[in-house]
């Protein structure tokens, strides 16, 4: 899986964690392909054949890809995992425990790099850095 493949692959695993796909996740997810510079259409035809896919597999695939990656990128991926989590304010405990599996126990990787990065997309988002990496539990 290449950077594009792998991306698009831990937002869709993302946006289904919670089994509750909202606007927000979707507008979020336009606003990362643009940033990303992705093609629009591409990325469509991508999320609709994993629909067609197992979850587990996939995750295996998008931990494969990830591993394959450059540190900055495998952080930069993980960050918009998080932004796209918090898109509604809160990140699911479901999400929460998706983004954790892979950048802790996959990766290894810096929770302060994340956040960094993290700050920076919100700032190419929004115009401003800040922090969203709250989680809400919900019983």
């Amino acid at each position: 899986m290449d950077y594009h493949l792998t991306i698009s692959g831990l937002y869709y695993l993302l946006i289904c964690a919670d089994g509750n796909v909202n606007e927000k996740e979707l507008l979020l997810g336009k606003k990362m392909v643009v940033a990303e510079g992705f093609d629009e259409a591409k990325f469509l035809t991508t999320l609709d054949q994993f629909k067609n896919q197992d979850k587990i597999l996939l995750y295996k695939e998008c931990v494969g890809g990830l591993k394959k990656l450059k540190r900055a990128d495998q952080i930069r991926c993980v960050a918009w995992m998080c932004v796209i989590a918090n898109s509604d304010g809160f990140m699911d405990k479901e999400e929460w425990v998706l983004i954790y599996r892979i950048y802790h126990d996959e990766l290894d990787l810096s929770l302060d790099e994340i956040m960094k990065t993290q700050k920076q997309l919100n700032k190419i988002l929004h115009g401003k850095e800040f922090l969203s990496f709250g989680v809400k539990v919900t019983k």
